[in-house]
């Protein structure tokens, strides 16, 4: 295939992936609004025996204590629709989208999409606190995975079809298209390249168009003055983020526990999320009748987030509703059921840090920095660092809040935040789970390195050739006489007398035809004519994709515009060598100032 037919394919592919971006945005905004309205009927139904799709609080129903028993029928109830139905309507949703991103070719069976919002609203509705963006987020995905089945597309294009319908969901909840992009791109898509990048942006902005015709044009959490005050401030938040960081440390190692706990009890596992209802019903029952008026540990909480936000709360409301909130959180999650972790973690951060800026005012009166300001980076830092999408956290408290007074703040305890989790776990909220499975998922990214590194700056350019009509035993009577030039590579370039390339003969070719007797055949008859070459301006990786797709160790090296111009010879050798190199430089420390001093020096004298 030549390059322009290559580039006219790959022009045609995003073109069909962007069609369907905008399809699968459309389709996970309306689906994000649906499981919205399902949640507030089943919480209806469940908590008020009325037909409403309106988002309530559970905490006014008139069943008194017995709300208690409603997020354990919830819980039940998923049990049994992944003992029937599929094991994959329980969890987060966003680590079910990231092994199938990983392991299976980005297939998500069809009953998912419609499974996962189902359980997703009987356990949201039932009172379980989570929030629906893990739920749509799977359910996004699985929207995007089974239109690239059904359209027969590669795995590349179902990827980032997958990721689109991730994204078209969380950009629809929050009506962030910015975060949703980033927070693709660092969780799902492994990869930022055109192909991906383009569909992505499009999705996420249809999906927010649908959050703006249905919601309006504004905030999530609406927030007031969030200013830092003086820079010297900043100081503070260092030690915020060095706390969050230590905080998502915790909750993620306290989920695991839990989750572990819940294998060594001797009851079926379909019952595990009926025993976290059950919790989940108790502590949310017990905490406002009995310890702080007004903690609704119910749901996804997002009035409690709005009322952090704007510093409605006191110390002792903040305190009972972290310690309450991350504790049903973790049991609930930790038992199996349906529930994400954004909303909850949202949550538990922003009463971290509102807790951190109310310390800091009382011990420091005359701070100027707002409270506000603590409770959005504690929300990002916490956010970030359990779940290692730093950068898509920092963009998400910005786009929730429409507030840029806190972004310097913000950006440095969620990145301190980030330096302390990645000291101490190689893993996240979202992957621990997936690591345990055996799926290795890395957060870190970079280029690959031979996708910069030209071929003309590692091919050997001494190349040796044989004539075309040099005969096998001829060849082999030389190699016998150990001609260093001969023995240096596995194969050799046959050119004719213009020193034009003609084919290519290798070890095996010599000694397929020394065994039937070949050795009055010249080397071209023996050799291959067939060429797959490489050309001195593409990148080494295009060359070992070549290498590796038509299971070859080398390549000539020719003109582009003349294909039979030799100009140089690619082996595996040569690859790993300049890989090798590019390694070392990175890891060479180089201590003192005396190298930099005598570089210095060199280029002034020269």
């Amino acid at each position: 295939m030549s390059f322009m037919s290559e580039g006219r394919q790959t022009g045609a592919s995003l073109l069909k992936l962007s069609v369907l971006a905008a399809l699968i945005g459309l389709i996970g905004g309306v689906t994000a609004e649906l499981l919205h309205r399902l949640i507030g009927l089943v919480t209806n139904l469940a908590f008020y025996q009325r037909l409403s799709t309106e988002i309530v609080s559970p905490l006014e129903s008139p069943l008194g204590i017995g709300i208690i028993l409603i997020p354990a029928i919830g819980g039940l109830i998923i049990g049994l629709m992944a003992r029937y139905g599929s094991p994959l309507v329980r969890g987060h949703g966003i680590p079910e989208a990231m092994e199938a991103i990983l392991t299976k070719s980005s297939r998500i069976p069809p009953k998912v999409a419609l499974l996962k919002p189902i359980s997703a609203a009987v356990s949201i509705g039932s009172g379980q606190p989570f929030g629906a963006e893990g739920p749509i987020i799977q359910t996004g995905a699985a929207l995007g995975s089974i239109l690239g089945q059904a359209l027969h597309t590669t795995a590349a294009e179902r990827k980032v079809l997958l990721a689109c319908g991730a994204a078209a969901g969380l950009a629809a909840t929050f009506g962030t298209p910015l975060a949703a992009i980033i927070f693709a791109i660092e969780l799902l898509l492994f990869e930022f390249r055109a192909r991906s990048f383009i569909p992505l942006t499009i999705a996420s902005t249809v999906a927010t168009g649908v959050h703006v015709v249905l919601f309006g044009v504004g905030p999530v959490f609406a927030v007031g003055g969030a200013e830092f005050g003086s820079p010297v401030n900043l100081i503070f938040f260092l030690i915020l983020g060095a706390l969050s960081g230590l905080l998502a440390a915790g909750l993620t190692r306290l989920l695991y526990i839990i989750e572990d706990g819940f294998h060594r009890l001797k009851v079926n596992t379909y019952l595990w999320p009926a025993l976290g209802g059950l919790f989940v019903g108790v502590v949310g029952y017990a905490v406002p009748h009995f310890l702080y008026s007004g903690v609704d540990v119910f749901g996804p909480g997002y009035e409690m987030i709005g009322g952090i936000l704007n510093n409605k709360f006191t110390f002792g409301f903040l305190a009972v509703l972290l310690v309450s909130k991350a504790a049903v959180w973790l049991v609930s999650l930790g038992s199996g059921t349906s529930g994400g972790v954004l909303a909850p973690v949202f949550m538990v951060g922003a009463a971290f840090g509102g807790i951190f800026g109310l310390l800091m005012k009382a011990v420091f009166p005359d701070m100027d920095a707002a409270p506000v300001a603590f409770a959005m980076a504690g929300m990002a830092a916490v956010f970030g660092s359990s779940t290692r999408a730093t950068f898509a956290s920092i963009v998400f408290a910005f786009e929730m809040t429409q507030n840029y007074h806190a972004i310097l703040p913000v950006m440095l305890a969620s990145v301190i935040a980030d330096a302390v989790v990645n000291a101490l776990m190689t893993s996240s909220i979202l992957t621990e789970q997936l690591q345990r499975k055996g799926v290795l998922v890395h957060h870190e990214y970079e280029a690959d390195v031979l996708d910069m590194i030209p071929v003309r700056s590692v091919m050997t350019k001494d190349v040796v050739s044989v004539p075309q009509t040099m005969t096998v035993g001829q060849l082999i009577e030389r190699i016998n006489l150990h001609d260093p030039r001969l023995t240096r590579h596995q194969a050799l370039l046959i050119v004719d007398e213009q020193q034009h390339l003609k084919g290519l003969i290798t070890r095996h070719d010599l000694l397929s035809a020394a065994r039937t007797e070949g050795l009055d055949e010249s080397v071209l008859e023996a050799g291959t004519t067939t060429l797959i070459v490489a050309y001195p301006d593409e990148t080494v990786r295009q060359a070992l994709i070549r290498m590796m797709h038509n299971n070859i160790g080398r390549l000539p090296v020719v003109q582009r515009d003349s294909p039979t111009q030799i100009v140089g010879y690619l082996s595996r050798s040569n690859i790993m060598s300049a890989y090798l190199q590019r390694v070392r430089d990175e890891a060479h420390v180089e201590k003192g100032w005396l190298p930099y001093l005598r570089s210095n020096s060199k280029s002034v004298t020269s």
